[in-house]
């Protein structure tokens, strides 16, 4: 990742120096149903196992840029089969997703090595907070705001946040307290480049505060790209942290994992319990996907929906669009299995409202897709968009 790679020295101490963890047990899955919660050792062991180098992709992506993505929410939820299994890719719009579809495991697979160590760092928030209020303080090193329950709207809290600054000592507290929570009281066997893009990535979101956007950190902008949005860098039509947790699902309904008390709470079982697991993978690649193919098929189960943002639009651009399509015969799915896909009008689907950026989110029945592959149907991007009506 295009981040700084400066690493406070005693944070490595205290996780390389100060503790002793324990060795990583051989690489093995249980088979029998889903679990209802991983161990520690059995988590990591997941995410060493599945995972692959990382890859490049052109920006940080330390929060999604699509506007819409709530608004299949509740199409999703209305045919949410429960206990089945999530798939995603990206940082934590995956965390809405999956609390509409009540998943007994989620796994997220992303190219970038960054955003394993965005998860782990949601990871280790969401579980040291309280509440909503104290997650957003201790996400950009701010004090507290006063006033604020349990009860606050999500939208009461990001104005009464907007009106704090990050402070230092906040953000060295939490980012010693995370990444002992994640290498001593978890034990996770972090590498120092996890430990310093965990730093690094902390300090875009303290840096730019709840009006982070998609291309705040990336320091690829070309100079003929101007338009600066709140976040004093990148386009302007990008949507802040802010904007996303405060969105709605197009009825009025906000659905963001902090829209209310109780999608928090959800959020923060599914993290204590180890059940969102991130993986570094390429999904053209033979490691990744089918490695939790097998896992989700060992444990006789189903996957309900897969969030690929527009990801397969990358795959066409690089040419390995057959490789991934060839990877998603292999997933355990069934007629009511879902690939939640974001599109734009000039990729051939006209079908559902759009953004201020023009682009959409859609569903596409993926036993479906597979069938059209498998038949031949799908040689380009637009052969995939224009299917979905």
């Amino acid at each position: 990742m295009p981040l700084r790679r400066g690493v406070s020295a005693g944070i490595l101490a205290l996780a390389f120096g100060l503790v002793s963890l324990a060795s990583a047990p051989g690489f093995r899955v249980d088979t029998g149903p889903l679990p209802e919660r991983l161990g520690n050792a059995e988590f990591w062991a997941l995410v060493e196992g599945f995972s692959e180098p990382g890859g490049y992709f052109q920006s940080d992506n330390l929060v999604s840029n699509e506007h819409t993505f709530q608004y299949v929410v509740p199409t999703l939820e209305k045919a949410a089969r429960p206990g089945r299994v999530y798939l995603g890719v990206a940082p934590d719009q995956n965390f809405t997703y999956l609390l509409a579809l009540k998943p007994q495991i989620a796994f997220i697979v992303d190219i970038q090595r960054g955003n394993l160590q965005t998860q782990l760092m949601h990871k280790a928030l969401v579980e040291l907070s309280l509440d909503r209020v104290d997650f957003v303080g201790r996400l950009f090193a701010r004090s507290r705001s006063e006033g604020l329950t349990t009860f606050s709207t999500v939208d009461d809290i990001f104005l009464s946040y907007a009106r704090t600054v990050s402070q230092g000592d906040i953000r060295t507290a939490t980012l010693a307290e995370m990444i002992e929570h994640l290498t001593v009281t978890r034990g996770f066997r972090l590498a120092p480049e996890d430990i310093t893009g965990i730093e690094d990535i902390y300090d875009q979101f303290v840096r730019f505060g709840p009006s982070i956007t998609y291309s705040s950190s990336s320091s690829n902008l070309s100079a003929g790209r101007q338009g600066f949005g709140r976040s004093g860098r990148g386009r302007s039509n990008f949507p802040t942290y802010a904007d996303l947790m405060r969105r709605h699902d197009g009825t009025g309904m906000p659905r963001s994992y902090l829209a209310t008390e109780e999608q928090f709470r959800a959020l923060k079982v599914m993290q204590e319990r180890n059940l969102i697991v991130p993986v570094v993978g390429d999904f053209a690649s033979e490691k990744a996907l089918r490695a939790v193919g097998r896992y989700v098929r060992d444990h006789g189960a189903t996957i309900g929906a897969f969030y690929t943002s527009n990801v397969e639009q990358y795959l066409f651009r690089n040419g390995v669009w057959r490789a991934f399509y060839t990877n998603l015969t292999g997933l355990p799915v069934d007629e009511s299995s879902v690939i939640i896909r974001s599109v734009s009008p000039r990729d051939g689907y006209l079908g559902v409202p759009q953004g201020p950026d023009g682009r959409a989110n859609v569903l596409d029945p993926m036993a479906a897709l597979v069938r059209d592959f498998r038949a031949g149907r799908i040689t380009s991007y637009f052969d995939v968009t224009s299917r979905v009506h």
